[in-house]
């Protein structure tokens, strides 16, 4: 008798122990994949769930879409250019029971696969289309690695890249390259420039050579514009067009 409030403590101890292990509450974005003596029997949760002590076991795992960063990988292109890439992946778990039965930790197996998959399909391309075609690129590395990964229950919506490390050399090459396109682009801006206003000069040459009134005005305008500057003294030349009807009375005059 002296030992039954000892004996009452253990019994109860191993109850509690027995409850806790039984009782499983999963959030709404969990869910529990239970394993009976070896063998799966199912999936559950959300919410409480039962287990049978020592008989069942649970395998908890999220639905949520997981963010992860693919370490930086050494590439060389296509045309032999040695960079550094890194990407980020985002996927999440379809299938709870395939993540946990196909593989032993989908987790390890999905960034294995996509550091393997980044170096394979960067190696295939060039280093123009790495820069320029970045969507595409990024498309096709997440096809290649969600077929990969699909077996495991698991869905790859995303693949970007983020970063691209050139050689110093290459990267002093690239902008010695945009520095010289952008010479021949500001060049190229300036002879249209020049082309446009001898066009115009042309334009306006006819015109007044079809005009003799209209070039008198033109030369009348600007004598008004110098005039307007504070000058003393103006000194300007003076068209023979002006001064023939004058010099025509004068030969009459002495003709008479």
């Amino acid at each position: 008798m002296q030992n039954f409030p000892f004996t009452l403590v253990i019994v109860a101890i191993l109850g509690i122990y027995i409850l806790a292990s039984c009782i499983r509450i999963l959030n709404e974005y969990e869910r529990g994949v239970v394993f009976r003596l070896g063998r799966m029997v199912g999936v559950r949760g959300p919410g409480l769930i039962l287990l049978i002590p020592f008989i069942e076991k649970m395998v908890k795992v999220s639905l949520r879409t997981v963010v992860m960063d693919v370490p930086p990988q050494d590439v060389i292109t296509q045309d032999n250019v040695s960079i550094k890439v890194n990407a980020v992946i985002y996927f999440r778990v379809l299938q709870p029971e395939k993540a946990i039965i196909e593989v032993e930790n989908f987790l390890m197996a999905t960034s294995q696969i996509s550091q393997t998959t980044l170096r394979s399909v960067l190696g295939q391309s060039e280093l123009d289309d790495l820069l320029s075609q970045r969507e595409i690129i990024n498309h096709r590395l997440q096809q290649i690695i969600d077929s990969q990964t699909e077996p495991w229950g698991i869905k790859v919506s995303t693949v970007e890249v983020k970063q691209i490390d050139l050689p110093q050399e290459m990267q002093r090459a690239m902008a010695k390259q945009a520095e010289a396109e952008r010479e021949r682009r500001s060049k190229v801006i300036a002879a249209e420039g020049e082309f446009q206003a001898a066009q115009r000069l042309t334009d306006a040459a006819r015109v007044l050579s079809e005009e003799p009134s209209a070039l008198t005005l033109r030369y009348l305008q600007t004598l008004r514009e110098i005039a307007v500057e504070n000058n003393s003294t103006t000194i300007f030349p003076v068209p023979i067009d002006l001064l023939t009807p004058f010099l025509n009375q004068g030969i009459k005059k002495v003709q008479v």
